[in-house]
Parts: structure tokens; C-alpha cells; sequence
């Protein structure tokens, strides 16, 4: 099956999504990524005004096969986390792009330039085969 890869978000190396509006950055895990991790059971994400810094862990996702980090696309502050997902973390399953993790703002927009298009995260996670 084929994996979802919409064209409006930015995308990182590690699987993350990141939806970019102003200073703030939606982070969440990609399609490619939750089909790889299986049936997830437990998602833990960092509380409103942690610090973050770009390509450092900010959480953990794990699911009945593995424990994955989850990686900062961006540096930022907290502003927001999806406690949703953390008391139903299946939820990403169903719908990964419809699932975020954190809300982020960027201490630096520029941060953004370093992410992958659709298009590169696709070719990405062709060639990771």
C-alpha cells in the first residue's frame, strides 16, 4: 500500500511531518512511519514550554514492535501538545496527518529551509529500501 505524503507539509529524515504557519510548526510522524512501527501504543511528547532543539528528541513513540524517538524539525518552545493522542495513541494509525504530537514556535524560521518536500521525503523513503 502505497503511503500518504501530502504535498503542503515539510518533512524530516526521521519521519516527522511538520506543517509550517507563521513562526509556529505542527510536528507530527508521517504515514511511512507509523505503517513501519505497526499498531502504536504509547506516545509521550514534551509539556507546554519545554525548550526544543532542532534534530534533538523531544518524545518517544512505541509501538507492539519498537520504541522510537521522536526528532525536533525545528528549535522552539512548546506551545501546545496533543494530549488526545497521548491517551489514544492508535489515533495515529488511523490518521497520521490528522494526529499531531506538539505545536511549536520557531525561535528561527529559517529552520524550515533544511526540511524535505514531499517530493524528497518521497524519493527518501524509496531509496531507505
Amino acid at each position: 500500500m502505497a503511503t500518504q505524503i501530502p504535498g503542503n507539509l515539510k518533512y524530516t529524515k526521521e519521519h516527522e511531518w511538520a506543517l509550517v504557519e507563521g513562526d509556529t510548526v505542527t510536528v507530527g510522524i508521517t504515514d511511512f512511519a507509523q505503517s513501519a512501527l505497526g499498531d502504536i501504543v504509547f506516545v509521550e511528547v514534551p509539556e507546554v514550554g519545554s525548550d526544543l532543539k532542532i534534530g534533538s528528541t523531544f518524545g518517544v513513540v512505541e509501538s507492539i514492535k519498537s520504541v522510537s524517538d521522536l526528532y525536533s524539525p525545528v528549535s522552539g518552545e512548546v506551545l501546545a501538545k496533543n494530549n488526545d493522542v497521548e491517551g489514544s495513541p492508535e489515533k495515529i494509525n488511523q490518521d497520521a496527518y490528522g494526529s499531531w504530537l506538539i505545536k511549536v514556535k520557531m525561535n528561527n524560521t529559517s529552520e524550515t529551509q533544511n526540511l524535505l518536500t514531499a517530493e524528497q521525503y518521497q524519493e527518501f523513503c524509496n531509496s531507505s529500501h
